[in-house]
């Protein structure tokens, strides 16, 4: 679109972002055309939603820090593209293919230590499977490996220690109200911030986890019934980002497909993003799109010229 841009990672992880400013330069990229800075969230996030030079802001992260951000920017009416939390369902149907249904989870759900907005967050599975797809999902989560994320590993570090105290919450309190542990459910052995592959079964919305997004190792299990009670459960949030099913009915993925209150829809997949897809979400989730021929559209402007012969 021809924009000069700022870019202002999170302060956990600045190495990423500087990395790619430091490419930028060399494939000779004009200097001041990529910028980034670091710093404090809270000054810069100030600075450029009051400034009148910022025609948009692009921004990644929490629904609470997207809230604040639109707030700010609404002083000068700076257009703004919110990509925020999520909360995303995974159901598996029936008559899906429970084999392809538990590697598409392993693919959502243990990618980056399960720390990405798309990542599986409440798992749906049909009573009729349950037990079946449980042990399936059992056998392959305790193959994976955990260690340095550098080295041949599945599973790396999480970012905190707070994001590690934040999983044993959401985990204690589903058990204490009820969900069962099948598998890992503590610190992993290596100690610092690694955490064990965990899966819970017997949620309810009752717990914390199914209203959180857990941005970590954990699976959580919930059982249903039927097609309608499925979609009524997975709608249950204030996030729309990314949702998944597995089904073989080409009608009833039609159904599911239209109602589930998502920006994003993987059937029989575990794995959507790619650069030529409009990424990105609604409701808390956010609004506007990343990537594809629609994520440049929120940084063009529509003029509109009439000219008359004189």
């Amino acid at each position: 679109s021809g924009c000069t841009c700022v870019v202002k990672p999170d302060k956990n992880t600045p190495l990423t972002a500087l990395a790619i400013m430091e490419l930028a330069i060399r494939a000779g990229i004009p200097k001041g055309v990529i910028n980034v800075i670091t710093g404090n969230s809270a000054e810069i996030g100030q600075a450029f939603t009051q400034s009148d030079l910022v025609k948009k802001i692009s921004f990644t992260g929490s629904t609470e820090v997207g809230k604040l951000l639109m707030k700010n920017a609404s002083r000068t009416l700076t257009r703004i593209t919110l990509e925020l939390g999520g909360n995303a369902p995974f159901i598996v149907f029936e008559d899906a293919n429970i084999e392809n249904a538990v590697t598409g989870l392993m693919d959502s759900k243990f990618r980056n230590a399960g720390q990405t907005c798309v990542c599986a967050n409440r798992v749906f599975v049909h009573s009729s499977i349950f037990a079946k797809f449980s042990i399936s999902l059992v056998e392959k989560v305790e193959k994976l490996k955990v260690g340095n994320g550098m080295e041949n590993n599945d599973i790396g570090p999480l970012i905190s220690q707070e994001a590690i105290t934040k999983i044993e919450h959401l985990i204690s309190d589903a058990i204490r109200r009820g969900a069962t542990l099948l598998y890992g459910g503590k610190r992993h052995k290596l100690g610092n911030q690694f955490f064990e592959p965990t899966i819970l079964a017997n949620i309810s919305s009752a717990m914390d986890i199914f209203c959180t997004e857990i941005f970590g190792p954990v699976v959580a299990i919930v059982s249903f019934d039927t097609v309608d009670e499925v979609i009524k459960l997975a709608n249950d949030t204030r996030q729309g980002l990314a949702s998944y099913f597995y089904a073989m009915d080409m009608q009833n993925i039609w159904k599911v497909a239209e109602a589930l209150e998502y920006g994003m829809v993987g059937v029989n997949s575990g794995a959507i993003s790619s650069a030529l897809i409009p990424f990105g979400g609604i409701k808390e989730s956010g609004f506007g799109r990343e990537g594809s021929k629609y994520g440049i559209e929120d940084y063009l402007n529509i003029k509109y010229i009439h000219l008359k012969n004189a």
